[in-house]
């Protein structure tokens, strides 16, 4: 039987991880709002150039990223697999997949922004940095740590036993 010590240790770890990934998704939304800005005011000082193939890899870039990123939240955090990692690895092993599978996504989102940016800055065409920002906080608010969901996904998937307000389990 698991002391009554691992409760704390639980709930504690929850906190911290759940604290960080929100800061570090918050962080890396307030930096895509910044590459609108940087890219707005930067608009005068580019020279316009046009370039189609630019285009159409920058463009693609953010669609497949962004489908990507949707895809890879959904296969992570498919019910099945998150009850193989709560059963072996326990809930410190769910938490641990929970965060690193949210800052994942996250720093997709950013690299969406980036190559927005990156494609603004190449054709002096703000409208790249517009779109994949679109893109990237669309991502990012998908990404985005729900505390309530990670305990449910605590209670759901981990050992519960040494989880506060979960059944008992009878042997």
């Amino acid at each position: 039987m698991e002391s009554s010590a691992a409760v704390p240790d639980v709930r504690s770890e929850l906190v911290r991880r759940h604290a960080a990934t929100a800061r570090t998704v918050l962080a890396l939304l307030i930096g895509v709002a910044l590459l609108c800005v940087v890219a707005y005011l930067s608009k005068k000082f580019l020279t316009p150039q046009t370039n189609p193939s630019l285009d159409m890899a920058v463009r693609i870039s953010i669609l497949i990223l962004g489908l990507s990123s949707i895809a890879l939240r959904r296969t992570k955090f498919s019910a099945m697999r998150l009850q193989d990692i709560g059963g072996l690895q326990g809930p410190l092993g769910l938490l641990a997949t929970l965060q690193r599978t949210t800052l994942q996504v996250a720093l997709l989102a950013g690299l969406i922004a980036l190559i927005g940016f990156t494609g603004t800055i190449f054709t002096s065409n703000d409208f790249y940095t517009y779109a994949g920002s679109v893109v990237a906080i669309a991502v990012l608010l998908y990404a985005y740590p729900v505390r309530r969901a990670w305990e449910a996904a605590l209670r759901r998937f981990a050992s519960t036993e040494n989880l506060p307000d979960s059944p008992t389990k009878s042997v």
